[in-house]
């Protein structure tokens, strides 16, 4: 998919949960190799060409597919999966896949993990015993340096689109040109599907994304404008402008 996936375990070591470990990584191959838009051989490539009909994919593509309509519809078309009329699930699939292998690790008793997709991260449980996760947000205009800190547990998922790392890559789906109103935009929730699906809608959606976020139950946000200012809905789970390290 195009970048690093890792994973954190605070619970002791069980042969159990080295199992989860394993099919968790494998299950995060075989979503590469089905929705990766940088394979030609991928479901999702092949979709696009015209070389398999939706009703000849599997009950799992059709779902991912259920739920990118579902996010068009709740943002009202700032998000989607048709970048430039071409399919491209991405910004709701890796959320999705860390979901899954999270609730895999859950399964065979870790209960206290973070799981971290290219910055997108799930967690559950907490760092120790009675302490809560901290999860640091970096600043996109300033190196080295944190604009928020996110503090929770038990399920806990933090999403964030900027133009850091990648440059102005997300698009506004209206026009079909590059979201340029926010540097960077964080979204937390419970579930990192959705919460990955609505970072990159608030990012393009531009000044109304605060309103929009804050009628969604469930989810909060805080962005950071390329001037160097910033906003947060009302129920943020943190704290900005600290310094601190990324998550602990």
């Amino acid at each position: 998919m195009g970048t690093v996936f890792s994973f954190d375990i605070r619970d002791a070591r069980t042969s159990a949960i080295e199992a989860a470990l394993a099919e968790a990584v494998a299950w995060l191959h075989h979503v590469d190799e089905v929705y990766s838009t940088y394979r030609p051989d991928s479901v999702v490539c092949r979709l696009a060409r015209g070389d398999l009909a939706l009703d000849q994919c599997s009950a799992e593509v059709r779902e991912v597919l259920a739920l990118c309509k579902s996010a068009v519809r709740t943002s009202g078309g700032w998000f989607s999966h048709l970048a430039g009329g071409v399919l491209d699930p991405s910004a709701l699939v890796k959320g999705w896949s860390v979901e899954r292998a999270s609730q895999i690790l859950h399964e065979a008793g870790a209960h206290h993990t973070c799981v971290n997709g290219g910055g997108d991260l799930r967690l559950r449980g907490e760092s120790a015993p009675g302490v809560p996760w901290r999860v640091g947000v970096a600043h996109p205009l300033r190196a080295d340096e944190l604009c928020a800190v996110v503090t929770g547990r038990d399920d806990l998922a933090v999403a964030t689109s900027g133009t850091a790392e990648r440059g102005a890559h997300i698009i506004d789906p209206h026009r079909g040109t590059p979201a340029e109103c926010y540097a960077s935009l964080t979204v937390v929730g419970t579930h990192l599907t959705m919460t990955d699906a609505y970072s990159t809608a608030a990012f393009a959606m531009g000044p109304t994304a605060r309103d929009w976020l804050e009628s969604l139950e469930g989810y909060e946000g805080f962005a950071v404008t390329p001037d160097g200012h910033s906003w947060r809905t009302t129920g943020f789970p943190g704290e900005t402008s600290l310094a601190a390290t990324v998550y602990q």
